[in-house]
């Protein structure tokens, strides 16, 4: 069953909208929370940082629930209204690399971006796969790394179904235990020294990726890191505000916020019968 876009007055509005690691096609694709930010939300530019589409679980099952339609919609209709919409694949949908410098129904399709800010600074957007050792020298550890995560997700949404019995909030399983494996925080930190240095190198003032599934603002020897996170565990968005001010947006603490108003959005994946 689609789900009709929300009316909510006024949107709150940015003048840049960072998101990536979105997974449609998936079942741990946080279809709900993403609908609920984009219908509330608005933006002169909007960034989709890779992985929006799982092309790799696409491959092994089809999984396409109308939820993942209504996403797609919602995107295609900010851009026909006038924002910018920018799509940089990322390895999960890198099949829609080939088809850089092109424009499908007003998104631009990207490898990388340079992006100014209000404040004028200059920040490399990119996913960030190319930074990862474990995509760059065992591409098959990867996908045994994948299927692991797709258990975890599924497990995932079984204890948020709990959860929202009791009338717990979300949370978020895969972020908890990432910051109890020692070996997990070392990757992340080496991932991010990493993608600043390469930034620095490149003569920008900052960069914007996904990939990790890690939000998180860090500044690296004068060069800003910033990671706008995912939509499938922690469901985040960067946003950039009219001064430039950047900020990291955690939506199920917005939805939490806004209860009781809302009943309707929970952190379980919405899928058609």
């Amino acid at each position: 069953m689609a789900i009709p876009e929300t009316v909510v007055g006024e949107r709150q509005r940015y003048r840049t909208i960072w998101i990536s690691d979105v997974h449609l096609g998936t079942k741990g694709c946080n279809a709900g929370m993403l609908i609920d930010f984009l219908d509330h939300t608005d933006s002169e530019t909007m960034y989709l940082v890779g992985d929006i589409i799982d092309g790799w679980r696409l491959k092994k099952k089809v999984f396409w629930p109308v939820s993942h339609n209504d996403i797609v919609w919602r995107i295609l209709k900010r851009a026909r209204r006038g924002t910018r919409v920018v799509y940089i694949p990322g390895n999960h949908d890198e099949i829609v690399r080939q088809f850089a410098g092109m424009n499908f129904g007003g998104v631009e399709i990207a490898r990388a971006a340079v992006h100014t800010t209000a404040d004028d600074r200059r920040l490399l957007v990119l996913h960030g796969d190319e930074f990862d050792t474990v995509m760059l020298a065992h591409r098959w550890l990867a996908f045994v790394g994948d299927a692991l995560y797709e258990f975890m997700m599924r497990l995932n949404g079984l204890v948020n179904r709990v959860r929202k019995t009791f009338d717990l909030p979300y949370w978020s399983l895969s972020k908890a235990a990432k910051h109890k494996v020692k070996n997990a925080v070392e990757f992340i930190s080496k991932y991010e020294e990493l993608v600043a240095r390469a930034a620095a190198e490149r003569g920008v003032d900052g960069v914007v990726c996904g990939h990790i599934h890690t939000a998180e603002i860090r500044t690296f020897d004068g060069i800003e890191y910033y990671n706008d996170g995912d939509w499938v565990e922690g469901c985040n968005a960067l946003v950039e505000h009219f001064d430039g001010r950047m900020e990291l947006l955690h939506w199920p603490e917005v939805i939490a916020a806004r209860k009781p108003a809302s009943s309707d959005v929970d952190g379980t994946v919405r899928e058609a019968a």
